[in-house]
């Protein structure tokens, strides 16, 4: 069996399982204890599992950080995941787009796309849009407000996404994983994006390296209703050939 085949298996056996020591391993697939634990290793490099002392479990569902510390973590991959989205968007369109320190840093770049109209529940996309000159027409979520993003969510904002259409629903995941699909660490925000998805004829998800491989409690989509991700260039040559072959197209 070649080493790529049997980390598949091992991650699927600790996915099933939940832990699973280096001895049960060495056993099951007839290789030494050294060569189960550079498979974990590898495994854990790509957050698909958690190392633990003799052995290996799930990995613990990530929770986010307040969104002035997000904004400072991958800020150089977020800007140029700002950059190539105006390569995807086109002149006139419809946008739906989600509270993110991810889609913020594509305000610049949409302001200098003509004619786009933008459905949001981000109060400082909204802000950002304006002072960067854009001619969108910009149309903000009413709904409960959280001072931390400075967005709105709940049933209110709910109902209003369910009155509008989109050419395109552009949104932000906290984790993303081939087999598991795009997950969110807030249960607001994750039902806002599965609004967004549901009234779009498109899903474009920006998500840097840093997001793959990584799970969170709630789920958003499958990687199969992705479209378009937009990522950077550190992004992982499997987790991109996974993606590739579930019909996604993958920029980084």
């Amino acid at each position: 069996m070649k080493p790529h085949e049997r980390q598949l298996q091992i991650d699927e056996m600790i996915r099933r399982e939940g832990e699973v020591s280096v001895d049960e391993l060495a056993m099951r697939f007839d290789v030494s204890t050294e060569t189960i634990r550079r498979d974990l290793s590898l495994l854990a490099e790509d957050g698909r599992v958690q190392k633990v002392h003799g052995g290996a479990r799930r990995p613990r569902l990530i929770a986010e950080g307040s969104f002035s510390e997000r904004l400072g973590t991958a800020a150089t991959a977020k800007a140029r995941i700002g950059r190539r989205l105006g390569d995807a968007v086109e002149a006139g369109e419809t946008l739906f787009i989600d509270t993110g320190s991810t889609t913020l840093a594509a305000a610049e770049t949409l302001a200098a796309i003509p004619g786009l109209t933008i459905i949001t529940n981000s109060c400082r996309l909204a802000e950002r849009l304006v002072q960067s000159g854009s001619d969108a027409a910009i149309y903000l979520l009413g709904g409960r407000y959280g001072g931390d993003n400075a967005q709105t969510t709940g049933a209110a904002a709910l109902e209003q996404l369910r009155g509008f259409r989109a050419d395109r629903a552009v949104i932000t995941v906290a984790a993303i994983d081939p087999a598991s699909g795009a997950m969110d660490a807030s249960h607001d925000e994750a039902q806002v994006a599965r609004a967004m998805i549901g009234n779009a004829r498109s899903l474009t998800v920006l998500a840097d390296a840093t997001k793959f491989g990584r799970h969170a409690a709630f789920a958003v989509c499958t990687c199969a209703e992705i479209d378009l991700i937009i990522s950077d260039g550190q992004l992982d040559k499997g987790h991109k050939e996974a993606l590739t072959n579930m019909g996604v197209e993958v920029w980084h």
